[in-house]
């Protein structure tokens, strides 16, 4: 009896030593550098109790700053995200990360050299290569499906567009019109609901889409700038003339 009770003893001395281990995030060289890590895991500690060491990034770690992911801040020409394992201190840091009083501290920051963070994440200006090979009719469906509860397509439609909103023949007559398709998942306010496969990040799952979302391929896309490339420009008359 006195055996069982000096191995519950040691097991209850011994929890509070593991349950107070330091969690390890490996931080980048560049990182490190600027001051930001030893600016930033201080205020976590202070504000939760849970302590963090800091390591190389090439060492062993329960998290990570690193490039791939989901970006929770950028600055030094990088976007960051924190990749971790999990567990309760962990789970903590990254809440504590998107937490308004970690968006501001990220914010807060100013490195030796003047370098700022941003919790304000731009979206990745990629725009797809398009051609005008797609096919047309497909191109004239899937303008009609997923364009035209905002824009007039044509005829087919021409009662249902939103008056504010260009139709497609006044937008082609615009020079850059085929730059314009091409990149108008950046172009508001088509980012906020608009998904293109293998081209656009996913949502932030903290800002869904505000109506049902526009999802759709590069294919897609190609197809109706076959079908718009063979629009006739609206006729928007003659210029004003003045003397």
């Amino acid at each position: 009896m006195r055996t069982v009770l000096a191995i519950l003893l040691v097991i209850c001395a011994l929890r509070p030593l593991s349950a107070q281990e330091d969690l390890r995030l490996a931080v980048p060289g560049a990182l490190e550098k600027s001051g930001f890590a030893q600016f930033l895991v201080p205020r976590f500690v202070l504000k939760t109790g849970v302590r963090i060491t800091r390591v190389g990034e090439d060492e062993a770690a329960q998290m990570r700053f690193t490039t791939d992911g989901r970006a929770l801040f950028e600055g030094l020409g990088e976007r960051w995200a924190l990749a971790h394992e999990g567990g309760a201190g962990a789970e903590r840091f990254a809440d504590w990360l998107r937490s308004d009083i970690g968006l501001r501290t990220i914010e807060s920051f100013v490195a030796p050299d003047g370098s700022r963070f941003s919790t304000q994440i731009k979206a990745a200006a990629i725009a797809p290569v398009l051609n005008y090979d797609g096919d047309p009719v497909k191109g004239e469906q899937l303008s009609l499906r997923m364009c035209g509860r905002c824009h007039v397509i044509n005829e087919k439609n021409r009662m249902n567009g939103m008056g504010a909103t260009p139709s497609f023949a006044v937008l082609r007559t615009l020079s850059d019109w085929d730059d314009r398709f091409a990149t108008f998942h950046l172009r508001n306010p088509h980012p906020s609901f608009t998904q293109i496969e293998d081209i656009t990040d996913p949502f932030d799952p903290s800002l869904p889409s505000p109506i049902v979302p526009m999802e759709m391929t590069q294919a897609d896309l190609e197809a109706i700038v076959a079908y718009v490339s063979g629009l006739p420009p609206a006729d928007l008359g003659d210029p004003l003339q003045t003397q």
